[in-house]
Order: C-alpha cells, then sequence, then structure tokens
C-alpha cells in the first residue's frame, strides 16, 4: 500500500495538478513568496542570481520559472543576456514578458550546449525523475556554464508544520494530524548536492537563514491556504484545517505578540 508521504511526493511532481492548479496563475506562489515580506534578514534573491552571474553572458534559461521574478529582474539589470523563460504552465507565464515558451524540464527544446547558464530555482521538486531533470540541465549547458538552483532545507518553517498538525488533529478529534504536503523534501537543501553531483563536479552552497515573525495571521493562511492544489492528498477537511490554524496562531500571536517562523532555503551554484 502507497503511503500518505509517498502519495504525496507523487502529487507534488504531477503534470496535471501543476499546470492545471497549482500553477495555474500565479496566485499560489505569490502567496508563498509574499510571506518572506516579514523575514529577517532580507534576501534580495534575484540580486543574488544576478551576483553570481556577473561573469556570465549570453543565453539564460530559467526552466520552471513561474510568475518571472527573475526573468524580469536579470532582463533589467543585464539586458545585454538573451533570458528564456520556461515553465509547465501557460497560465503562469501570461503575465511574464516574451520570450517565454510552455516546456517539461524532462524534455527541453533546446540544443544542446545551448545555454551559457540554467537556473532551476525552487522547482526541481516538481519533476518526476529528478536525477533524468538534471542531466537534462546539464545538456543545454555550454561548458563553462553555470547551473543555479534553489531550494529549502528539511528544517524550512518547521513551526508551520507543527501549526498544521496541530490544527489538523483539532479538526479531527486526535492528539495530532497528519503532516502537510511539503513541496521542498522531495529535493530539499540537504539531498540537492547529492543529486546535482550525478552530473555536476563543481557546487558550491550558499545558505540563506532566516526568521519570519509575524504579529496578523493573514500572511499565515494565506501561505497554508496557497497549497489548495494538494488539498486531496491532506488527510483532513483541507479549508477547516487553514481556519483552526489561522484560530490557534491568533492565540499564539495574543499571547506572545507574534508568531516566529526559523526559515532556511539555499541557492547551489554548479559547474560540470
Amino acid at each position: 500500500m502507497t503511503s500518505n508521504t509517498a502519495q504525496q511526493d507523487a502529487a507534488v511532481a504531477d503534470k496535471a495538478i501543476l499546470a492545471n492548479s497549482a500553477y495555474a496563475d500565479g496566485r499560489h506562489l505569490a502567496a508563498r513568496q509574499s510571506i518572506y515580506r516579514w523575514q529577517q534578514p532580507q534576501y534580495d534573491l534575484p540580486g543574488i542570481v544576478v551576483e553570481e552571474l556577473a561573469e556570465t553572458s549570453g543565453t539564460v534559461l530559467d526552466i520552471g520559472c513561474g510568475n518571472g521574478k527573475f526573468v524580469g529582474r536579470l532582463r533589467k539589470d543585464r539586458p545585454d543576456m538573451q533570458v528564456v523563460g520556461t515553465d509547465i504552465s501557460a497560465g503562469i507565464l501570461a503575465d511574464v514578458a516574451r520570450p517565454v515558451m510552455v516546456a517539461d524540464a524532462q524534455a527541453l527544446p533546446f540544443a544542446d550546449d545551448s545555454a551559457n547558464a540554467v537556473l532551476a530555482l525552487h522547482m526541481l521538486y516538481h519533476v518526476g525523475d529528478i536525477e533524468a531533470t538534471i542531466k537534462e540541465l546539464a545538456r543545454v549547458l555550454r561548458p563553462g556554464g553555470v547551473l543555479i538552483v534553489s531550494t529549502n532545507s528539511d528544517t524550512d518553517k518547521q513551526e508551520l508544520d507543527q501549526l498544521w498538525v496541530r490544527a489538523a488533529g483539532d479538526v479531527l478529534g486526535i492528539p495530532e494530524g497528519p503532516a502537510r504536503v511539503s513541496l521542498s523534501s522531495r529535493f530539499s537543501l540537504e539531498k540537492a548536492s547529492g543529486y546535482l553531483g550525478t552530473a555536476f563536479k563543481d557546487i558550491q552552497v550558499r545558505e540563506l537563514p532566516g526568521t519570519i515573525e509575524i504579529t496578523d495571521p493573514a500572511p499565515i493562511v494565506a501561505h497554508l491556504a496557497s497549497y489548495e492544489a494538494w488539498a486531496d492528498q491532506c488527510g483532513v477537511p483541507f479549508h477547516e484545517t487553514v481556519s483552526r490554524a489561522a484560530e490557534i496562531a491568533a492565540a499564539a500571536i495574543a499571547t506572545e505578540a507574534s508568531f516566529k517562523i526559523t526559515c532556511l532555503g539555499g541557492f547551489l551554484v554548479c559547474r560540470l
């Protein structure tokens, strides 16, 4: 029998869910991105990518570019580069400036050695075959080119995981409910170097720790609700659990003056 975790992992990489629900538009992704507004220290993530590409010129492919946050910044700061965004969802690309194309990261429509840099930012946990996709990213990268990857740690936002388990338990009338869907666990910061090492020899890791401190439960609710595409994999009534989590968070804020969330994400800069 397939475990709940295995079912969740399969759903996180389900192309139909990704293209038609999770990223049918930019709404859910924007909700997950917005919670970092309250993080300290603040990191300029697109700026870090620009910095890492300071010695690179030519063509940059942003694979799984989502709402184009990095595409837009690169085009602004490096107009000398040819930046192409791809995503599996046509919907989320609607507001991203061209050139963009709908493409599956596991079968890219680019020739061998055609890119000077490739970005795979918070997306490798969404592909069915992670190792094959990494080989595909290496295939399109020219010798001397750079791959920049990002993901979160297994320990990232544990307080939200604990909040969900408690809220789910309350809804179900048991001490602890089932864990929420984890997007990054298939390709977490702890696992990433191992996967990337199958195709890349030089891998530099840049960790970005921080703390989010929130005095209003609304951003927490928005973040948890952004997982709605995977509601069927939660094993608990989704919207009731989000509502209960909001009540618990509000009570914590009333008592402690804030709700604190510890974060750990990072970039991996890879060369062949």
